[in-house]
């Protein structure tokens, strides 16, 4: 008898090891917390605002988009463009294999761990695959609510506005409506402004 797929298991261990995650992100009460349960709390919180009835399987994607990501380091790859997709590549191929892993260790079907593994991997993505627009929806969503003031201060604006361009451009419609609901500061909106009129 095939064994009942326990989610909040699969969930609890995802979590377990984005909470031994070194790298630290300061709270708005100013509490230290490992980046990475950051990161999925801000994923999980954007998924149930743009698909509040997401499967299972699209939910621990969801948590497990970043696994033990802080483990391969982008220097441990050359710093060109080259070195950059190479270790994106290496990064989601790793994440679904591991989180996959997980769900099927916790009873869930094959095509279901597979089906997460493609997620994550961001299998079908513009080829009409709804949960992987909604999981590259959500991650565009992270970054411009919860990355982007910091990143635009670290590279020139002609590159930040081109990033934002890229970024609108990986969303659907829905996501797109979301993003423009976001607070930003005033110099953000100004860039996103310009990357849209541009």
């Amino acid at each position: 008898m095939a064994a009942t797929p326990n989610y909040e298991e699969a969930r609890r261990l995802i979590y377990a090891a984005h909470d031994e995650d070194p790298n630290k992100h300061t709270t708005a009460d100013g509490k230290e917390i490992p980046y990475e349960t950051h990161y999925s709390t801000k994923m999980e919180n954007f998924l149930n605002k743009r698909a509040p009835d997401a499967s299972d399987v699209l939910k621990l994607a969801i948590c497990g988009q970043h696994f033990r990501r802080w483990e391969v380091p982008r220097d441990s790859y050359p710093r060109t463009k080259v070195g950059y997709h190479s270790w994106r590549t290496f990064l989601k191929k790793r994440q679904g294999k591991l989180v996959a892993e997980i769900l099927e260790q916790n009873g869930y079907p094959e095509e279901d761990w597979k089906r997460c593994q493609k997620l994550i991997e961001k299998e079908g993505l513009k080829q009409g695959e709804d949960e992987v627009q909604i999981l590259e929806d959500v991650a565009c969503l992270v970054f411009l609510d919860d990355q982007f003031d910091d990143f635009k201060d670290q590279h020139n604006e002609e590159k930040i506005v081109n990033i934002v361009k890229k970024t609108w451009g990986k969303m659907s419609k829905e996501g797109q409506d979301m993003a423009l609901t976001l607070p930003m500061t005033d110099e953000c909106k100004e860039l996103v402004g310009k990357a849209l009129s541009g």
